[in-house]
């Protein structure tokens, strides 16, 4: 486990363009678009009806309140009418508010599945060596917070926008028609308003951004604080790991107080700026009421609207504040969508022929970033045969599987697979050819007979013969429901031996044409060890084998062996030839053979050449 918060840069990947940003984040409300529309022309109603209501004030006092030339009943009756229609006014505004709310938040919502599946299903598409670059935690955050950041974007923001702008225009409109001298008061007040406006976006942006990274290390780093819970237990790590993700959380404490602080100037000034324009309408269309050159009704209308004018920079600043969030998260989300594989994928060719088997590596050098670990690896494994590729720790015998899997492209050299180059392969073709087992067995939390077949489909007895070959019958007997039994999390957890007698019967079911064993026994006990043996024997009849062990009882039978140091073939042969050798492989054997246990801690002391 790294523990190590600050061990990847949230920017690493680059920043998308503002203006590409928003047309890709627009675009996936495009199938929606006849639902959008109609939101918008509901907008019509919504704006429609409020602006209504200050007019109707207007009228209401200008030719019934104050309209002594009526009689009284005259003016109670409109009146009523006037507050009939009023109440009418509002029901139909929010009728088509209702019916906006619900069409956005449907559009949102199929929208973010949308959007999750694609990034999900294009983060499984990645190299390996994206995921030892990126902790799963930041992962995580992207693919829940920040889409769900981006939710509100589309279900309110976006139409929400379009109803505060039509507002604020319509509203500039009818005060200028109104009273242009009072408008003309009012719109001194914009430059102010506006520059308020740009100053709280740019500030806001590099706030909400910073937010986005805080998180995602904070994620990050509680993935892989539970993750490893036991090791910080076992060695009272504790305290240490509370203190690190008390700074974690500390910093992004500090990174929302910046973003409070920035909210406490820029609302607090909107409100200024609307009270001075209430003050400078009331100081001057009062003068004008004295005067008699405006009606009391007239004023009230147009104080009406100056709040109504208000209100939308209100909702615009805090639908901006919305917009920063959901666009530093857009960003990271189009990051990861424009993070591409190492090596372009290859088509699928229909028919294409089965693979025997035959495996070749020619002069293939590698390296993890500065690191060598390959170097000149040439060697040939005829279809059928086995070969055992032993090692220290670090020689690189499990990087020659990542290699052949393509989960890693060579730096230079070639490997080819029936005389076929693999970068010219299908992966998805190559690998369901060939079978893996690890040491760290994946279980699905499912069933036993769901994490043996995965997506493949076999018949009870083809499984049967399957689990007889992989020695699972005892395993599955014990089981309380058998077959059906529910394993992995919330279920009956397995030992180390099961779970890689289960991934036998796993690659078994898969059919492969080359069996590749990484470490496969070097957890298990001796017992277990038996099984595995004739488990290999099984799985690997018929087939190309490639072994992978620190356990050289586990290869001794193989056809060709490899010894491995510092990505170099040091040592090559058959068992009794190499034993002749009297070489790093009988020096390893014989440490075995007396300290068995100790093999796999002293293996790179017994590869010193000078021992």
């Amino acid at each position: 486990m790294r523990y190590g918060y600050g061990y990847f840069e949230e920017d690493k990947l680059g920043k998308v363009a503002d203006t590409g940003l928003w047309r890709r984040v627009v675009s996936y409300s495009v199938p929606y678009w006849k639902r959008l529309v109609s939101a918008i022309l509901l907008s019509f109603a919504v704006i429609g009806a409020s602006l209504a209501l200050p007019y109707m004030v207007r009228l209401g006092i200008d030719q019934y309140i104050t309209n002594t030339s009526l009689e009284t009943s005259a003016r109670i009756g409109g009146l009523s009418m006037l507050a009939g229609t009023f109440v009418g006014v509002i029901l139909c505004g929010f009728l088509a508010n209702f019916l906006q709310v619900v069409i956005l938040e449907w559009s949102g919502q199929n929208i973010m599945h949308e959007m999750r599946q694609q990034l999900f299903g294009h983060v499984l598409g990645l190299d390996l060596s994206f995921f030892n670059n990126n902790p799963s935690g930041k992962l995580v955050t992207r693919l829940t917070n920040d889409i769900q950041n981006m939710h509100e974007m589309f279900t309110s923001v976006i139409v929400t926008l379009f109803n505060d702008f039509m507002k604020l225009l319509a509203i500039l409109i009818i005060l200028l028609w109104m009273n242009w001298r009072l408008a003309l008061v009012l719109s001194l007040l914009v430059p102010l308003i506006t520059a308020n406006t740009l100053w709280f976006s740019r500030l806001a942006r590099d706030a909400f951004r910073a937010i986005r990274t805080r998180l995602a290390r904070i994620n990050s780093f509680l993935q892989e604080a539970l993750a490893g819970i036991s090791v910080l237990q076992i060695f009272m790590r504790q305290e240490d790991t509370l203190h690190r993700f008390t700074e974690l959380s500390n910093g992004y404490l500090q990174k929302n107080l910046y973003q409070i602080r920035i909210f406490s100037i820029f609302m607090p000034a909107i409100d200024l700026f609307s009270s001075i324009a209430t003050a400078s309408i009331i100081w001057y269309g009062g003068g004008q009421i004295i005067q008699e050159q405006m009606s009391l009704g007239e004023l009230a209308a147009f104080l009406a609207y100056m709040r109504l004018f208000f209100q939308p920079i209100r909702d615009l600043s805090q639908k901006y504040s919305i917009v920063q969030s959901a666009m530093a998260s857009a960003e990271r989300i189009f990051q990861l969508l424009d993070t591409l594989p190492a090596s372009s994928p290859v088509r699928m060719i229909p028919g294409q022929p089965e693979m025997k088997g035959d495996v070749s590596f020619h002069h293939v050098h590698f390296a993890y970033d500065t690191e060598q670990v390959l170097s000149d690896l040439s060697f040939h494994v005829a279809p059928g045969k086995t070969l055992a590729i032993v090692g220290a720790t670090g020689s690189g015998k499990s990087t020659i599987v990542n290699l052949l899997e393509k989960f890693y492209e060579p730096d230079s050299g070639q490997i080819y697979i029936d005389g076929q180059e693999i970068s010219t392969l299908n992966s998805q073709w190559l690998r369901e050819r060939l079978g893996l087992v690890m040491q760290d067995v994946f279980i699905v939390p499912a069933t036993v007979r769901e994490n043996i077949l995965l997506d493949k489909k076999r018949g009870e007895g083809e499984l049967e013969v399957i689990i007889d070959k992989a020695q699972l019958a005892g395993v599955v007997a014990n089981l309380p429901e058998g077959l059906e039994t529910r394993i992995g999390e919330g279920g009956v957890e397995l030992s180390s031996g099961q779970k890689q007698l289960l991934a036998f019967a796993r690659v078994l079911a898969r059919n492969p044409r080359v069996l590749i064993l990484d470490e496969a026994t070097s957890s298990v006990d001796s017992v277990t060890e038996i099984l595995i043996d004739r488990a290999i024997a099984s799985t690997l009849a018929n087939r190309t084998g490639i072994v992978i062990a620190h356990r050289l009882s586990t290869i001794r039978r193989a056809d060709h062996i490899l010894v491995m140091d510092n990505g170099r073939i040091v040592e090559q042969g058959n068992h009794q030839s190499l034993l002749d050798q009297d070489g790093i492989y009988r020096r390893l054997l014989s440490l075995q053979a007396n300290h068995s246990d100790l093999l796999p801690n002293l293996a790179s002391q017994v590869m010193d050449p000078n021992r």
